[in-house]
């Protein structure tokens, strides 16, 4: 995409902007023209972020910056109500905030860890997604659901995690069909690891573990890499773009080839 108004006049939402994926997606929106509002749960991360934004906005737009927990229904309420009350439409909602964790099926608290999994990574996209979709239908907008390559292969240890990413991809076809007819395209993106701070914030490991984790993973791909935030990025820009205009329904995989590679989670060490 070389054009930098290729999203001009586009408001764009991302969950779970504050590091990652989501702040590497937000700040590739703006760059290309967009209104982008960012959420997470940490303030310093988001004005961190929003520097960012400002500085590649071909017109120097500020993010909107919500603090909210998209676990929490009324946070989701306020987020999209600030969105509309800040600029009075909705064009993109990427429901990318989400969690993961190592679950044992012989762990007492396995209840409290589907809880958990299961209200970000589920329950908050259908409740976004449920907010939006009127201010959606107006601008004949988009939906990227970020998922995982776990909604498509079983992992040892991460059977909840996968169980929620499974759950979103059939979300987003069945949304796919429902929308369609409003004009609405509903996709996903289905990463295989990212090298994020993700599995250590919310995976349970120590930075160390999970750096070497990402090492012996790279190994396992054919491309010889895990991916970078950006490598999403632009998968989630191409999909919300007119370039993709037929394109609704799918979970598009951005995996290194991983999927057909012969690894398994049990090779890589579970350390905190």
């Amino acid at each position: 995409m070389s054009r930098s108004d290729r999203f001009s006049g586009k408001v764009v939402l991302v969950t779970g902007s504050s590091s990652g994926i989501g702040a590497e997606t937000a700040i590739q929106f703006a760059k290309y023209g967009a209104q982008v509002v960012i959420t997470g749960r940490r303030a310093k991360n988001l004005s961190h972020v929003s520097q960012q934004i400002t500085k590649v906005s071909p017109k120097g737009l500020k993010a909107l910056e919500v603090v909210a927990d998209v676990s929490k229904d009324d946070d989701c309420k306020r987020l999209i109500e600030s969105t509309i009350k800040a600029f009075g439409r909705l064009d993109v909602l990427v429901n990318n905030a989400g969690v993961t964790g190592v679950t044992d099926i012989h762990d007492k608290n396995i209840l409290n860890e589907y809880q958990r999994i299961f209200d970000t990574n589920v329950r908050s996209v259908i409740h976004l997604t449920h907010l939006a979709t009127e201010y959606l239908e107006t601008t004949k907008g988009n939906i990227i659901n970020i998922s995982s390559i776990a909604g498509l292969k079983p992992f040892q240890l991460w059977s909840i995690y996968c169980m929620s990413k499974t759950a979103l991809d059939m979300f987003t076809k069945c949304l796919a069909l429902e929308l369609g007819s409003k004009g609405i395209r509903v996709n996903s993106v289905n990463p295989a690891a990212v090298r994020t701070e993700i599995m250590y914030t919310s995976g349970g490991l120590s930075k160390e573990v999970a750096e070497e984790n990402y090492e012996l993973q790279a190994k396992t791909y054919p491309l010889g890499r895990v991916a970078d935030p950006i490598d999403i990025a632009n998968v989630v820009l191409f999909l919300a773009s007119e370039e993709s205009s037929f394109v609704t329904g799918i979970n598009m995989l951005s995996d290194g080839g991983s999927l057909n590679a012969n690894f398994s989670t049990s090779d890589f060490s579970q350390n905190k």
